[in-house]
């Protein structure tokens, strides 16, 4: 059974936090030596202790195990100036600091996750150009539904990831606000400067209120929220990849080291990795309950409770960054098969909506244009025949507007490229989409 120093202690999740606790102290001591709260001299011992306690954690060397982060960073300074290390904590409080940390940490983490999303992105609009003329159907209800370009289903999840970002970068504008100089809820007596504390570290602004600054975790909320979403996608597009490669598709090919064999039948590979990702969307979607769950009817200011926040961070976090690297690499492996998707097309009477199209072209209102080809279907089905199968005079039985022209619409290439309304599946409407993307992704830059 742990002691109770161990039950209580955070050290083993929040050690990852050192650097940005460093960071965060260094900006706190040149800040009580401008207010003239420290002298220069002790300053100068306290800033050049930390920089040496970092250097030595960036070559390798561990900290000793202590209640937290922030308490042995403090005692291994002390350890190594003196008495005087303990004045770095003047005009603060543990409140202010960890969550200090834990914004400058995701600060951080959110550009490396916006970076690696982009990169997913540029995958994905690659291999939208390189299926660009690969025709397949696209589905509702996961029915045959019309026929879209390859490229165009592709682009969609690119679409998905863009907003995917700016809600990240919208997030940021939470995280980018410092809370310093709260100290434990009430302020400080000190003369501090939080301006200049603000300006050091980078951010952009300050609190207002040292009761919600200590207390608040709105920010972790909102940043896991973000994920949450962000997985919503992958996991669509990993099912996806799960049925294109079933047989029953067999759509696309992917790289065999994204799958694994059977223990028992040696014909099956299976495609592990996506449904490792689809899975682990229960492990983040844990992790906001979780977090939303502790700070439910939590009374202010600073309560223990709050220490559980950096574990349901810290594991979506690692999640995201390793999704995100497999996703991106086990899509640049896939390869559309397209005969398999043009043949996909030929079931399922996907061309149906369009001679709904031509009747309404021809002047007949749509809603009667749809049960005329509700008809045409069942006819073809009783009689074993495709649209391209019946003959004008078929046609004609059902309505005598059709005309020689209506054979136009059951060729699927030029039905495809007749999607030329904005945001179409169109060659050049998708040409358009990915001049779009290609635009904004460099605009980010």
């Amino acid at each position: 059974m742990k002691s109770v120093n161990q039950f209580i202690s955070s050290f083993d999740i929040d050690k990852r936090l050192a650097e940005a606790d460093i960071v965060g102290s260094i900006a706190h001591t040149k800040m009580l030596c401008k207010s003239k709260i420290i002298s220069k001299s002790d300053a100068k011992k306290i800033i050049l202790g930390l920089e040496a306690i970092l250097d030595d954690l960036h070559n390798g060397w561990k900290l000793p195990v202590d209640e937290d982060i922030h308490y042995a960073i403090e005692k291994e300074l002390i350890n190594r100036i003196g008495s005087v290390g303990g004045k770095m904590h003047t005009a603060r409080s543990r409140n202010d600091q960890v969550t200090t940390d834990l914004r400058l940490y995701l600060k951080k983490e959110l550009k490396n996750i916006k970076n690696k999303i982009t990169h997913f992105q540029n995958t994905l609009i690659n291999k939208a150009i390189e299926n660009i003329d690969v025709i397949m159907p696209g589905f509702t209800h996961l029915q045959h539904a019309q026929p879209i370009l390859a490229s165009h289903y592709i682009l969609a999840y690119a679409w998905m990831m863009q907003r995917d970002k700016e809600r990240f970068v919208d997030c940021y504008k939470r995280i980018d606000v410092l809370p310093l100089g709260s100290a434990a809820l009430a302020g400080t007596s000190f003369n501090i400067d939080r301006h200049y504390t603000a300006r050091l570290l980078h951010f952009k602004n300050i609190s207002n209120n040292s009761l919600d600054a200590v207390s608040d975790r709105d920010f972790v909320i909102e940043f896991i929220f973000c994920i949450v979403v962000m997985f919503i996608h992958l996991t669509r597009l990993c099912e996806e990849i799960i049925l294109w490669i079933n047989p029953e598709f067999c759509y696309i090919t992917i790289d065999s080291k994204f799958t694994s064999g059977s223990s028992i039948m040696p014909q099956k590979r299976n495609p592990d990795y996506a449904e490792v990702i689809r899975g682990r969307f229960g492990r983040v979607l844990g992790n906001l309950i979780s977090i939303i769950t502790v700070m439910k009817a939590l009374p202010l200011a600073y309560n223990r409770d709050l220490q559980e926040d950096k574990a349901c961070l810290f594991d979506a976090l690692d999640n995201t960054t390793d999704c995100l690297c497999i996703i991106d690499d086990m899509f640049r492996s896939i390869k559309f098969i397209k005969r398999k998707t043009l043949q996909s097309t030929e079931k399922g009477f996907i061309l149906a909506t369009e001679i709904a199209d031509y009747l309404s072209l021809h002047n007949v209102p749509f809603r009667q244009a749809h049960g005329i080809v509700q008809n045409i279907v069942l006819y073809c089905q009783q009689t074993s025949k495709d649209f391209n199968n019946l003959s004008l005079q078929e046609y004609k039985k059902f309505s005598q507007v059709f005309e020689q022209d209506i054979f136009n619409y059951l060729n699927i290439d030029k039905i495809v490229n007749m999607k030329n309304s904005y945001g179409g599946t169109s060659k050049i409407s998708v040409l358009h989409q990915i001049d779009i993307l290609k635009q904004k992704l460099q605009y980010e830059k």
